[in-house]
């Protein structure tokens, strides 16, 4: 799998300062924007997570949509969103959790996966965990088995992987 994520790197930008002081955040919407590096994107985070096996694609919104419904249809999987609160129309269930930034609340649907179905969990980016563990234990709370966390960038320094203990994560850039 060497050169998986080669010269994406190049095409994400750095903004200072975003959302708040002392936060770099870390803009794929310039990676988004160039057709053969998006293409380039989600064939490379195919051929990352391709061998698992799993039935579904979950991820959070807004940018886990972004990469997580492209790489659901590259290799024939369904996708489930999990949304910010009250944006679900159906029976819910809610998690909160803080990020670097700030708290909020995730939902999904309570019918979104049944007992067994085997998830990848996907985002754009892993930075303290916060997120993605609380997609994760929605998942579990509806009976799923998460296989792996994928992730578009990883922010090590930040450690998010330690709130992923015990499960598979893979990330296709890292920082």
């Amino acid at each position: 799998m060497s050169g998986l994520g080669q010269g994406l790197m190049q095409k994400i930008r750095d903004i200072p300062d975003f959302p708040k002081p002392g936060i770099l955040f870390r803009d794929i919407t310039t990676l988004l924007k160039d057709g053969p590096a998006l293409r380039q994107a989600i064939d490379d985070f195919a051929a990352l997570c391709g061998d698992l096996e799993f039935d579904l694609v979950v991820a959070p919104e807004a940018r886990g949509f972004i990469v997580g419904v492209p790489l659901a249809y590259s290799l024939s999987k369904g996708f489930v969103p999990v949304r910010k609160a009250g944006k679900l129309p159906a029976k819910t269930r809610r998690a909160a959790y803080t990020l670097e930034y700030g708290e909020d609340k995730l939902e999904i649907h309570a019918d979104a996966i049944s007992a067994g179905t085997r998830v990848l969990v996907v985002d754009d980016l892993l930075a303290t965990g916060g997120t993605i563990r609380s997609t994760v234990d929605l998942v579990e709370s509806l009976g799923g088995k998460v296989v792996g966390a994928a992730f578009l960038i990883e922010l090590t320094a930040l450690d998010g992987r330690k709130l992923l203990s015990g499960y598979p994560v893979y990330s296709l850039i890292q920082y």
